[in-house]
């Protein structure tokens, strides 16, 4: 377990690191009121220390304040009881993504929605298979912050 909680204050800080230089968003195509971003402009860059995640910026810089953007998880990819401080939205795009909060477990298939607040905590997991490809709404400066080394009940 202290092996998965080093992994996510690795993640945590590798987000820092590595949203500055994506700059994905600042070459997508604007026009009054529009912005575009094809799949070929998107820029996938590996999150440095966790193995199976990715992170394609798109609006914003997620290390600083209120962003978008795309978050992979290699199939089978699993994070330990945490929470993120900034409010947010989960669409998912691909993959089962797998998340127990309060001791529950939630699958949710591609076209599934989640929205945390409160600093909710949970566990994230994507099922063995495809990746899981999830399009983030979040409200202020991203962070994952662990829960200690207490795993969450399963039912």
């Amino acid at each position: 377990m202290k092996n998965t909680l080093s992994v996510l204050l690795v993640l945590s800080g590798a987000l820092c690191a590595i949203t500055p230089a994506a700059g994905a968003a600042d070459k997508a195509a604007k026009v009054t009121g529009a912005e575009f971003m094809p799949t070929a402009d998107i820029k996938w860059n590996e999150v440095p220390g966790m193995s199976g995640v990715q992170l394609a910026p798109l609006d914003g810089d997620p290390s600083t304040g209120p962003s978008h953007f795309f978050l992979k998880f290699v199939g089978g990819f699993s994070a330990p009881i945490h929470h993120h401080t900034a409010n947010h939205s989960v669409t998912v795009l691909s993959g089962t993504l797998v998340l127990t909060v309060d001791g529950k477990e939630h699958k949710l298939p591609a076209g599934s929605f989640v929205s945390f607040s409160n600093k909710t905590k949970h566990l994230t997991r994507c099922e063995a298979g495809p990746d899981c490809v999830l399009a983030m709404d979040v409200r202020g400066k991203w962070d994952i912050v662990p829960d200690g080394d207490k795993p969450a009940a399963k039912k």
